[in-house]
């Protein structure tokens, strides 16, 4: 029998009608492998002229992976990539030393419905060069009743696109009319399941979009029970050597490349670039400022 913890969301009003509720980090179960923040956003509808508008900021150390499920999203980065990400696609944002983007509704007034999730790098890699990636088209396949699609790693002979750098899964399971699902698990990696719509069955005990489920490793069998109009994210990955550090955007192997990172930010030094803004005064998009940070 697999030990599972079931871990209550976390929500946060970000305005404009958008509510996100985080699953990682917690202060029940800070990863899953190298996944280290897990938000889901929507499904909302926004009022006419409302829309996700989320200004300039910075990230150090992770990848931001984008898997968006309903809506259209422009990112914009530093590296001067402008790209609209459709439903079904996954943008993969490499930090690395630093990078600075903006995410924005094509159409106010639209739906959104996404998994904003971050990946963290491992240490020999932190300061790497910064990249992004668009991917269009994923591997799909139907089992029965329940259609699957990964996002990243490999799974039953299936190989995702996605160039990540620590052994690790990332897969959408969707049900239209309900169905079950037997999956096979790697016993060298923990797991996490968040319910993105409709209810989940994990070895009887029922979860809804509310709830996250941690499953520690050394599993390698797991029957569940997907509801009608129920999509479910499935993360997995080796249990990452030494827990990292996360402050705002920004994530780190000490707190002091935190603490450089933000005061680089603050500074406006050159490891952070512009983001390119036409209808800006200044050509360039307006950046967040940094909250202050939790220890001296």
């Amino acid at each position: 029998m697999n030990k599972i913890k079931r871990i209550e969301l976390r929500s946060a009003d970000l305005g404009e009608g958008m509510l996100v509720k985080r699953a990682l980090p917690s202060r029940h179960q800070r990863m899953v492998g190298a996944w280290c923040f897990l938000d889901h956003a929507g499904p909302v509808d926004f009022a006419p002229g409302k829309g996700m508008h989320v200004g300039a900021h910075p990230h150090t150390a992770l990848q931001t992976f984008t898997w968006l499920i309903d809506g259209e999203v422009l990112h914009k980065d530093s590296l001067g990539n402008a790209l609209i990400i459709r439903p079904g696609q996954v943008n993969l944002m490499t930090a690395g030393r630093g990078i600075v983007h903006t995410e924005d509704s094509v159409v106010n007034g639209g739906r959104l419905h996404a998994a904003q999730l971050w990946i963290a790098l491992p240490e020999e890699l932190a300061n790497c060069e910064p990249d992004f990636a668009h991917y269009p088209e994923l591997p799909v396949w139907h089992v029965e009743d329940v259609q699957y699609t990964l996002l990243a790693g490999t799974y039953e002979g299936y190989n995702a696109p996605t160039a990540v750098h620590s052994p690790m899964l990332g897969m959408d399971l969707f049900s239209l009319h309900g169905g079950q699902a037997t999956l096979h698990l790697n016993p060298e990696f923990e797991y996490g399941f968040l319910p993105l719509t409709g209810q989940l069955s994990v070895q009887g005990e029922n979860y809804t979009p509310e709830e996250f489920a941690y499953i520690e490793k050394d599993s390698e069998r797991l029957e569940i029970t997907l509801g009608a109009n129920t999509r479910v994210l499935l993360l997995g990955g080796v249990p990452f050597e030494s827990p990292v550090q996360m402050w705002w955007n920004f994530v780190g192997h000490s707190k002091e490349a935190i603490a450089q990172a933000q005061k680089d930010w603050e500074q406006g030094d050159p490891r952070f670039g512009d983001v390119l803004n036409e209808s800006a005064s200044t050509g360039v998009a307006p950046r967040l400022a940094a909250p202050a940070l939790p220890w001296k």
